[in-house]
């Protein structure tokens, strides 16, 4: 709850922000993904933000599945990571360990261990419910038999 309500308060700032921010946002993912240089920058902020606004609701309410909030952080979690590890500065010389400047992205590396845990507490969740319906039609197959 606590990273939906963060990326949800993220995306309601980005949807707010005046044309500076958007600008300052675009020009940091265009550098790490040049391909967002064709867009212009008010139009990822708003699109990012409402990203993030999707996200940030999809992780707090109780309708959306781990498996896929779970898959769709982790995948969020994945680009500020590459954002992290393709922006020059962001990082100690030959290090993964960030400077003073990448610590606000390097931080990010949390929301890839939720989304994570999200996707294996899925699936651990499924076998679980597997197990639990394979060993009721055993106890009801046992029942029949004792019954005859």
């Amino acid at each position: 709850m606590a990273a939906g309500a963060f990326i949800l308060n993220s995306g309601l700032n980005k949807l707010q922000a005046e044309k500076e921010a958007h600008q300052h946002v675009h020009g940091l993912a265009s550098g790490a993904y040049p391909f967002l240089e064709a867009m212009p920058p008010e139009q990822f902020g708003k699109a990012l933000g409402a990203a993030e606004v999707t996200l940030g609701g999809a992780l707090l309410l109780p309708v959306v599945g781990d498996g896929l909030a779970g898959l769709a952080l982790t995948s969020f979690a994945g680009g500020l990571m590459g954002l992290y590890l393709r922006t020059p500065g962001m990082r100690q010389e030959g290090s993964v360990r960030p400077s003073r400047e990448g610590t606000a992205l390097a931080k990010d590396v949390w929301l890839a261990g939720i989304g994570l845990t999200l996707l294996a507490s899925s699936l651990g969740g499924r076998r679980i419910a597997r197990l639990e319906r394979k060993v009721k039609k055993q106890r009801q197959a046992s029942d029949r038999a004792q019954r005859k």
